[in-house]
Order: structure tokens, then sequence, then C-alpha cells
């Protein structure tokens, strides 16, 4: 289960746009197998309350969720760095992103360490996608296909590495997540469910 922090629609389309990938891949592809289950649920709420959200719909679940994922951003939240902590304390993986998933979405193109302010990633991502003709050549957080958009010219992977080179001096229990800017650490979560599309 995958429980996203947005009062927008990027984060839950992107993962959808992932989670059709996986569901058609192994839909009628292989006999048996055992299918990750994947739900995906868009929350617009402050950090920790994102967490006790996340807590509440995992008890009321009709089936037991063995990975849950909590994506969120800092944005302008003070309680970043506690959510994160009582998110782990909880047992849950905490792929969070400083200062915004636009963040993550420009890796797909391009490695950044600049600290911008989150519209100023938006503003990158307008340049981008007009340069390369994508979507209606200006980005806008509500594309459906999101995850095919940014995935153009195999933007996963360079997403991927661009992320892991960024995070690469990241010691957690020492460095604090609203101190890394830009950090982010949803190529956990997008490693973990590529795994699924490997031939």
């Amino acid at each position: 289960m995958i429980c996203l922090k947005s009062g927008e629609r990027t984060e839950p389309f992107y993962f959808k746009g992932i989670q059709k990938q996986i569901q058609d891949k192994i839909g009628g592809v292989i006999e048996v197998v055992q299918a990750p289950v994947i739900d995906i649920h868009g929350e617009g709420c402050a950090t920790r309350k994102l967490v006790e959200v996340t807590e509440r719909i995992v008890k009321e679940a009709k089936v037991m969720y063995q990975n849950i994922w909590i994506v969120l951003d800092k944005d302008d939240f003070t309680d970043f760095d506690q959510a994160i902590k009582e998110g782990e304390k909880k047992g849950y993986d905490i792929a969070w992103n400083n200062q915004s998933f636009e963040y993550w979405l420009y890796l797909h193109f391009y490695y950044s360490d600049s600290a911008l302010y989150r519209h100023d990633w938006n503003k990158k991502l307008d340049e981008i996608f007009e340069r390369y003709e994508l979507g209606e050549g200006t980005y806008h957080k509500n594309y459906e296909d999101i995850f095919q958009l940014v995935n153009t010219f195999d933007g996963v992977n360079t997403a991927i590495k661009n992320a892991e080179r960024r995070m690469a001096g990241f010691r957690k229990g020492v460095d604090r997540p609203s101190d890394y800017n830009p950090g982010t650490m949803v190529y956990k979560l997008v490693q973990a469910l590529m795994v699924y599309l490997e031939e």
C-alpha cells in the first residue's frame, strides 16, 4: 500500500501509472504469481496527520498489508522530521521529498543539488515540458499520464541514478531530512516497485 500526502493529484497519478504497468505485465502473462497488492490513497493533510490517516487505513483494511509506504513532502510543514520518525517507528517506509515531489520529477531529466523552493521546481519542469514537448508543453499537477510523460527517454532509471547520487551523503539517523534540501527518498519506493517490471 502507498499512502500519499497530496493536496494535488500528481503523486497518485504517478504511482497509479506504475501500478497499471505492473498489473498489465503480471495479468495474463504468468499463470501463477504472487502479485503485489498496491493500494494508493491520496490524502491532503499535514505530515504527522498523514501517519495517523495511514494507521487508520491499515487498521480498517479488509486485507493485511505487508509493505506500507508513506509519500510526503516537506513543503512548509514544521512537523516533517517528527512525522518521518513516527512513521518509521510504526514500521512504515517513508518516501520523503524536500522540498516537493516536483524535485523527484525533475530528476527524471537532470541532476540537481540546488536548494530551491517548491514553486521553482515547478518552473523548471515547465521549461522541460516545453523543451521536450511533453503533455501540453507545460507542467501541470493534474496530468493523469504523468508517469509515462516523465519516463520518456528512460526517465525513471535516470531519476533513480540522480537520486542515489544526491542521497549518497545522507546519513539516516544523523542528518535531518528537513535540513537535506533538496532531497528525496522516493527512489527507494520506485526501485521496490520497478522490480515487478523487470524481465
